[in-house]
C-alpha cells in the first residue's frame, strides 16, 4: 500500500474548469480519478444542449411526445422539477429558448469572441413545468410542445454530487470536487479536519473576498458577472428572470449558498439573486441555508448561519 496522500486531476467538461481532488493511498488515486473523468464526460454527453446527440438535446427535439429517459436522466430532470417547487419558481430550467433569443446558442467560449449578437423581437414565455408529466416508474418524461430544457448549472452541481459520493465508494478518505465553482466537500484533508473553501471577490477575480471551512456540504456561487456577452442592445448575462423573461436587473451581482447538496445550492444560489437582496436573503433561510448576497454596490448581505463558515475574512452584520 501506499502512503496516504492527496492527489488531483483538472480536466475540462460541461463548459467547465474541473478540479478533483482526493486523499487516499497514493497508489490507488489514478484509477479513482480516472472514473471520474470518465463518468463526468458521461454525463455531459446525457446533459449538454451544447451536443446536438445528446439525450436533453434528444428530449428537447421531442417536445410534445412522451420521451423515455436513462435513469441519469430522469433523476436531473426530476431534482430540477423539486427545485422549481422550492424557489417558487424562480429557479426555471425551461428558459432555454429565451437564452437563445439573446444569443446563448453556443458555448461561453464560443460567444467570446463573436461579433454583438441580434436581438429581435423576444417572446414571452410560458414558462414553468405545471404541464411537465414525470413517470418515476418507467423513466418517461412528457414535456409540452414548445418546452425545452436547460439544465446546465443544476447539472453541474448534481454530477458534483454524484460524483463525490462515487469516490467515497471508492474508499477514500476526502475529496473536494470543484466544478467550475460549484464545489462539494467531505471526508478529510491530509492534515486531518475540514477543508477550506475561497470565495472571490466577484468584481475583482482572484482577489479573496473571504476563507470558509467546511467538513461536509458544499458551496456555490452564482453571478452575473462571468457569463455575460455582447447584443445589438447592450451587454447581457445568463440568469434570466422569468418574471420578466430578461437578463436580471435584481441589484445583486452575485450569491454563494452553503447546502449540503450541490445541486441543491446551485438552484437557491441562482433563484436568490434573481429573487433581489431582502426575498433571496428570506428564500435562502426559508429553505434552511446559509449564503452571502452581493449587491451590485458591493454591500454584504448574509443569510442563515453563514458567519459560523467564516474563518478568514470579514464578518458581515446579519
Amino acid at each position: 500500500m501506499g502512503a496516504m496522500a492527496e492527489s488531483s486531476r483538472a480536466f475540462r467538461a460541461m463548459g467547465s474548469d474541473c478540479v478533483v481532488r482526493v486523499v487516499v493511498d497514493d497508489d490507488r488515486a489514478e484509477p479513482i480519478l480516472d472514473r471520474v473523468e470518465t463518468r463526468m464526460h458521461d454525463l455531459e454527453q446525457r446533459w449538454s444542449r451544447f451536443i446536438d446527440s445528446s439525450e436533453l438535446s434528444q428530449l428537447n427535439r421531442h417536445a410534445g411526445d412522451p420521451v423515455f429517459v436513462s435513469p441519469e436522466m430522469f433523476a436531473v430532470v426530476a431534482l430540477a422539477f423539486d427545485a422549481w417547487k422550492a424557489t417558487d419558481g424562480l429557479f426555471d430550467p425551461t428558459l432555454l429558448d429565451i437564452l437563445r433569443e439573446f444569443g446563448y446558442d453556443d458555448t461561453f467560449f464560443g460567444l467570446a469572441d463573436r461579433a454583438p449578437f441580434q436581438v429581435n423581437q423576444l417572446t414571452v414565455p410560458t414558462g414553468g413545468l405545471d404541464s411537465v408529466v414525470l413517470d418515476v416508474r418507467s423513466s418517461l418524461i412528457h414535456a409540452p410542445l414548445g418546452l425545452h430544457f436547460d439544465l446546465g448549472g443544476i447539472g453541474k452541481g448534481h454530477a458534483a454530487d454524484l460524483l463525490f459520493a462515487q469516490v467515497m465508494e471508492d474508499g477514500v478518505s476526502g475529496a473536494c470536487l470543484d466544478f467550475g465553482g460549484d464545489i462539494r466537500v467531505g471526508g478529510e484533508t491530509v492534515e486531518g479536519g475540514g477543508w477550506v473553501i475561497v470565495i472571490d471577490d466577484p468584481f475583482e477575480p482572484g482577489v479573496d473576498l473571504a476563507v470558509l471551512g467546511l467538513e461536509t456540504g458544499s458551496v456555490t456561487t452564482s453571478s452575473r458577472l462571468r457569463r455575460k456577452w455582447s447584443t445589438t442592445t447592450g451587454e447581457v448575462h445568463h440568469l434570466i428572470d422569468p418574471k420578466t423573461a430578461r437578463p436580471s436587473e435584481s441589484g445583486l451581482a452575485s450569491v454563494t449558498v452553503i447546502a449540503a447538496q450541490t445541486a441543491w445550492g446551485e438552484a437557491h444560489a441562482k433563484a436568490a439573486l434573481i429573487a433581489g437582496a431582502t426575498a433571496g436573503r428570506a428564500l435562502l433561510e426559508r429553505s434552511g441555508l446559509s449564503g452571502l448576497l452581493i449587491a451590485d454596490d458591493g454591500q454584504l448581505i448574509t443569510a442563515g448561519q453563514f458567519n459560523d463558515f467564516v474563518v478568514d475574512g470579514p464578518t458581515v452584520a446579519s
